[in-house]
């Protein structure tokens, strides 16, 4: 599905959207440069999901953890150097007890993301603008 956004509340508006369609345990992992709005995308998908609490990057901390419908926790892997770092926080935990993992720059560790992982890529194309892919595996381009 590819959405292009022309604002923030319009990349808020998509995380929102895919909130509607996440079971516990999906993953989602976000792809984009700095700026892109990855977070944006996250502060919706957040909102999706019931979740009241305000929602920052977890840049310094690596995972936030917040109460939703569903438990949402949110990673931010820009300063991992490998998934090894991943892990030693605890992803086994995150991952497989039944809540959404949203992760930013997920690029930093490809390795732990499978052919289930939901993929969300966020480019820049101008100031305000963003196109939005969103790769739900075992739905064709479009469908929802």
């Amino acid at each position: 599905m590819r959405i292009d956004s022309l604002c923030e509340k319009e990349t808020e508006n998509a995380g929102r959207a895919l909130a509607a369609f996440l079971r516990p345990g999906d993953i989602v992992a976000l792809c984009g440069d700095l700026g892109a709005g990855k977070t944006a995308f996250v502060r919706g998908l957040a909102d999706g999901l019931g979740c009241t609490e305000p929602i920052t990057s977890p840049s310094f901390t690596i995972v936030n953890e917040h109460k939703a419908k569903l438990p949402l926790y949110h990673f931010d892997l820009y300063r991992l150097s490998c998934a090894d770092e991943l892990f030693d926080i605890g992803w086994d935990e995150y991952s497989q007890n039944g809540g959404i993992c949203a992760v930013e720059w997920s690029e930093n560790a490809p390795e732990v993301f499978g052919p289930e992982t939901i993929r969300v890529f966020i480019e820049k194309t101008g100031e305000n603008t963003r196109t939005i892919q969103i790769d739900i595996p075992g739905k064709e381009a479009g469908e929802t």
